[in-house]
């Protein structure tokens, strides 16, 4: 298998790779490419074994309705329509007093990707849409830079949700219960799309993910998992356009969970 760090880019994925700032190493013909980059000099990545990959135990199943008398009866077993209907008026926990719309998510139902950011701000409450305003911009740059994209069927296709629903007071840190109670429609969602890879987009969808409290710069450069599912550990969005630097490990991240999908196919 080819290491997805070197796979031929065309036109537009070089140009969505230089509006995302990431200048990255290219094969012969495309050597010669100059792509704008914010770091000084490209961020290698090196292939790692499948044999290699890091998995850390599989976290327990999700809160279900019987620990959170306030969510909805049967969420465990609900299908696709009627698990976005409960998102969308879920009243179980204080989060919902601050939301103008529940954050339910986007994106095929059928997607080989799943990405999880934070919890939503007041840009993506006002609007109901995931990665809403210039960090969203740069989400849907870097899944073209991947050839994806939000609206996309099946294979070139990509579920975007948060890890909970609505935003949080002052947009502060979401809590561990909150957490919790937001990871039952997660875990439903997983089951229902079956994703070859999860794109975790910061410290708290990783918390969601994986229950664990490390740095998210120790998280990157392996492979974990949820349900069974492997996850990569990346920083968000809105995070990059503050640390312009971290673009290319960002890049990098993505080449991995391209890796994961290519192998798994």
């Amino acid at each position: 298998m080819n290491d997805p760090t070197r796979f031929d880019l065309d036109a537009r994925q070089r140009a969505m790779l230089a509006e995302m700032g990431v200048r990255v190493w290219m094969p012969e013909p495309l050597a010669d490419v100059a792509l704008s980059a914010v770091a000084a000099s490209p961020v290698p990545v090196s292939p790692v074994p499948i044999s290699k990959l890091t998995a850390l135990p599989l976290p327990k199943q999700a809160s279900t309705s019987a620990a959170h008398p306030s969510l909805p009866s049967g969420l465990a077993d609900m299908e696709w329509a009627g698990l976005q209907a409960a998102a969308a008026v879920c009243e179980a926990c204080g989060l919902c007093a601050q939301r103008t719309h529940s954050v339910v998510g986007v994106g095929s139902a059928q997607a080989q990707w799943l990405v999880v950011g934070d919890a939503p701000g007041s840009e993506e409450s006002a609007s109901g849409q995931p990665f809403a305003g210039e960090a969203g911009r740069l989400l849907d740059n870097m899944l073209k830079a991947v050839g994806l994209s939000r609206t996309g069927e099946a294979s070139a296709g990509v579920y975007v949700m948060h890890a909970t629903q609505c935003p949080t007071p002052d947009a502060r840190n979401p809590s561990p219960e909150e957490l919790r109670t937001c990871s039952a429609y997660l875990s439903r969602k997983v089951a229902l799309i079956k994703p070859r890879v999860i794109v975790a987009m910061g410290r708290f969808a990783m918390q969601a993910l994986l229950q664990t409290a490390e740095p998210l710069g120790k998280m990157r450069g392996q492979v974990h998992h949820y349900q069974g599912v492997p996850v990569v550990v990346t920083y968000p969005p809105a995070y990059l356009l503050r640390n312009q630097a971290d673009k290319g490990k960002a890049w990098a991240d993505l080449c991995l969970a391209l890796k994961v999908v290519q192998e798994s196919a």
